[in-house]
This record gives structure tokens, sequence and C-alpha cells, in this order.
């Protein structure tokens, strides 16, 4: 997966931000621009903090659609369909930020080759799936057994289920951006 530029990051974390606030608003959905980024094929998840605080996170690991309609599904979604938070108002939409989590395609892995801060974990079993992306493991600090077996509870399954040979097991990358970090990038340019 390519290392999106500066420019690309600001038009995605702006395209998500422009959905929730057209949706707040208007309660439809905005039209995605034609252009060549946005037509690829791409997970990708969409994560809002408020206040430094999780406040909703959606994704899509296979996309169905081109990238634009992804990030704007998904940022509708963060903010008004996460069943952890109440849906977010539009009072609330300037304290919040985005975070996009742009998505590899999963691979199968076995536990031994998961590799903590690098890789987000699929789990599946049956119909029951968790997924977690890489992020969360390096934030917290877990070790592999901890992030699969979060995984597995996540998935509504017992914490060791990643260990029964009916448990599948799938490994991604993750390219993450989120605003504050776009900003202060751009300042420090406009610094220098």
């Amino acid at each position: 997966m390519s290392s999106l530029g500066t420019d690309a990051q600001q038009l995605l974390l702006g395209l998500a931000r422009r959905a929730i606030e057209v949706w707040l608003t208007e309660h439809a959905l905005p039209v995605v621009p034609q252009i060549a980024l946005l037509q690829r094929r791409q997970g990708a998840f969409v994560t809002l903090f408020r206040n430094g605080e999780l406040r909703g996170c959606i994704g899509q690991v296979e996309p169905l659609d081109g990238l634009g309609e992804v990030i704007v599904w998904c940022a509708v979604a963060a903010a008004t369909r996460d069943p952890r938070f109440p849906p977010l108002t539009l009072a609330e939409l300037p304290q919040t930020e985005v975070e996009i989590s742009l998505l590899s395609p999963p691979v199968p892995v076995r536990p031994e080759e998961l590799l903590v801060g690098r890789h987000g974990i699929l789990v599946s079993r049956d119909d029951r799936h968790g997924l977690l992306l890489p992020q969360v493991a390096a934030e917290r600090a877990w070790t592999a057994e901890r992030f699969l077996s979060e995984a597995c509870r996540k998935a509504g399954l017992a914490p060791q289920a990643w260990r029964d040979p009916g448990t599948q097991l799938y490994a991604f990358t993750a390219e993450v951006f989120r605003e504050s970090e776009l900003a202060l990038l751009r300042q420090r340019g406009a610094i220098e």
C-alpha cells in the first residue's frame, strides 16, 4: 500500500468531515468528486475523537464501492450509528477530530506472525467477526496474545478462541492519519 501525500490525506479528511456536516444539517450525503483516488477500491475506517476520547469508529474491510463512497459512509456511520455512543450532534462537531485508517487487504495469518503495532487483526468464526486496528494494540501496549484475545472478545467469542483451529485469523496493515497531525505538519512546513 503506497503512502498518501498530505494533499490526498487532507482531501479524504475533508470529505469525511463534510459528510458528517451535510448529514447532520441536511440528512443527505455529499456528492463524491470524480477523481482517481476516490474511485479506487480500498477498505477504510473512520474514527472520531471528541476531547481526545473515542466518539465513534466504523469501517469497511472489504470495499464495495470506491474509496470516496466508503469514507462518506463510514464517517456518517461513525457519527450516527456506532452502538457504543449516542449520535453526534452538530454542536459537538467543532470539537470532534477525524482520523482515517486506509486498510490493506486482509490476509490469513498465524498467531506467531502477528506484528503488534504493524498489523491489525480480524478474527472470524462462524458468523462472528471481531476487528481491531493496528493502532489499538500499540496505543495500549498490548502483547500479541492480548491483542488476539481482545479481538475475540469483540467478536463475542471466548478470549482464547484464537487458539482454536476453527477460528480464522487475518492480518492487515493501515495507513493512519488524523486532522491534528496533518495540521501540525502543515504548520511546521509554513514555519521552516
